[in-house]
């Protein structure tokens, strides 16, 4: 099992970044990015932040529930906040489409990460 030290840490460093990433977007980019780039950019940033907070819940709720599908949750909500905002920044700042592809297969992994956090809810005594 992950340990919650090692959960919290990667939701504050995926928040770290989400507020750096929204700050470019908003500051360093709104003149080189055409608008929907821009709102894909800042989609990724929202979304990034929502599930390091959802990170942030998990790693605290570890401490408290000892049960196995909160480290799957802890593992989806990373993988799917890398693929779904890691391919919307790239697609934003580089236009290549394919990236765009990607970003649903992240945005399971999040949708899983919250169905199988509510199963540990449901789980705990």
């Amino acid at each position: 099992m992950t340990r919650p030290a090692t959960t919290i840490a990667i939701a504050a460093i995926l928040g770290l970044l989400a507020v750096i990433a929204g700050a470019a977007g908003t500051h360093a980019l709104r003149n080189t990015l055409d608008a929907d780039a821009l709102r894909t950019f800042e989609t990724a940033a929202r979304f990034q932040m929502y599930h390091a907070l959802a990170l942030l819940a998990t790693g605290m709720l570890s401490m408290r529930w000892q049960i196995r599908a909160l480290t799957i949750a802890a593992a989806l909500f990373t993988l799917g906040t890398v693929l779904f905002s890691g391919s919307l920044y790239i697609l934003a700042l580089t236009g290549i489409g394919i990236f765009g592809a990607i970003a649903p297969i992240g945005g399971i992994c999040l949708m899983a990460g919250w169905a199988t956090l509510a199963f540990a809810a449901f789980r705990t005594k």
